[in-house]
């Protein structure tokens, strides 16, 4: 069953946060994710909650998602984001019909 990436990103620094940005996308590929949502406007509907930055990325397991997040090319691009942005994340299972 699919595995999301849940990302709600505040930027802090844009410089380095768009080199981040520029690399990234090849190793979400390698590991065979992909990008669900990649920023763009954030539309509040209830609550408080107003992020100024959504990603959401898509892989088809959970060990498919953690060997990515743990890999070699992502290790070495993260200190990047996490100086650059705050960030909160989650990973959610994909529904299937057939749950209840």
């Amino acid at each position: 069953m699919s595995v999301y990436m849940v990302i709600d990103i505040t930027v802090q620094d844009a410089e380095t946060y768009a080199e981040y940005m520029e690399r990234v996308p090849a190793t979400v590929e390698k590991y065979g994710g992909r990008y669900v949502v990649r920023g763009g406007p954030v539309i509040p509907l209830t609550g408080n909650w107003n992020p100024e930055r959504i990603i959401i990325l898509e892989f088809q397991t959970v060990e498919q998602m953690r060997t990515w997040n743990s890999s070699p090319e992502y290790r070495e691009l993260a200190p990047l984001r996490i100086s650059s942005t705050k960030t909160r994340a989650i990973a959610l299972e994909g529904y299937s019909s057939s749950e209840r």
